[in-house]
């Protein structure tokens, strides 16, 4: 009897042992060869990295000039102002943006910010918005910046098809013999040189954002059309006092329809802004 509860004890405390040991350590060997390589992080807008070194400071040259470049472990801006950098930070254009001091459109700066000892492989990952967070971080912090998103009804364009339908075509397949670029221009790509708009393959949606910037209202895409199509616009700068004339070429609202076929209809509706509660100029490095 005394032999038995003996092996019973032995029993008990190498059962006790064994339970403090963690059960990858146990199984470690058989985890290892099944998943072949470490899983790494998720990264989430809330885990996305932080800039290590940030520097702003004044750009007074006066130039016309503007330039924003965006790498996987680096961002620079050069002759912005804060009003242009919140607009990258937020995506939220100029214009929707309410609550800045004249400054913050009339004053430019240089940015730089730069990832130290990047993880390569974590940072081709993000995604757009996790992006935007990390300059909207370096701005909370240079800037002493406090905003917040808020849903307006303002006016805005609703493009919509005319009577007789769309006058371009879908995009040929990537790679066909048909696919060729018109004036030069790259799949996805719209370039505008004066009044001239070249596109080649890009959604609705897209023209529709050019569109707003350049009538410095919203334009929601109403077409109903999902493709990618090739599309070529000319209209008469604004100060050609013979737009009107047969000579000449359209008006740019009577090009996108004649054009095009594509009308733009004044509405309002549901509009997301940047209200800014608090900024201040930044310290000079």
């Amino acid at each position: 009897m005394s032999k038995l509860i003996g092996k019973t004890a032995v029993c008990v405390a190498l059962l006790a042992v064994l339970l403090m040991i963690p059960i990858s350590r146990l199984f470690g060997q058989a985890i290892s060869s099944q998943s072949g390589t470490p899983s790494r992080p998720v990264v989430t807008e809330a885990t996305a990295p932080a800039y290590d070194i940030v520097s702003i400071k004044p750009n007074k040259s006066e130039s016309g000039s503007v330039s924003i470049h965006s790498n996987d472990d680096s961002y620079s801006a050069t002759n912005v102002s804060l009003k242009r950098l919140l607009e990258d930070a937020y995506g939220i254009k100029e214009d929707l943006v309410f609550g800045l001091p004249g400054w913050a459109n009339s004053a430019r700066f240089d940015v730089r910010a730069k990832i130290v000892e990047p993880d390569v492989e974590v940072l081709r990952k993000l995604s757009r918005q996790q992006r935007r967070s990390m300059i909207q971080q370096f701005l909370r912090d240079s800037f002493q910046l406090k905003a917040h998103t808020e849903t307006k009804v303002l006016p805005l364009y609703e493009m919509i098809l005319v009577k007789d339908g769309p006058k371009f075509k879908e995009s040929a397949p990537e790679g066909s013999p048909e696919d060729k670029s018109p004036n030069g221009v790259g799949r996805g790509g719209v370039t505008v040189y004066n009044t001239e708009l070249t596109a080649h393959a890009i959604s609705l949606g897209i023209l529709a954002n050019m569109l707003g910037d350049r009538l410095h209202r919203t334009v929601a895409d109403k077409t109903g059309l999902t493709g990618k199509y090739d599309l070529l616009l000319e209209w008469a700068p604004e100060d050609d006092p013979d737009a009107s004339s047969e000579s000449s070429a359209a008006p740019f609202f009577t090009a996108l329809q004649e054009q095009l076929g594509l009308k733009l209809q004044p509405s309002k509706g549901p509009v997301d802004t940047l209200v800014v509660d608090h900024v201040q100029m930044p310290s000079e490095d």
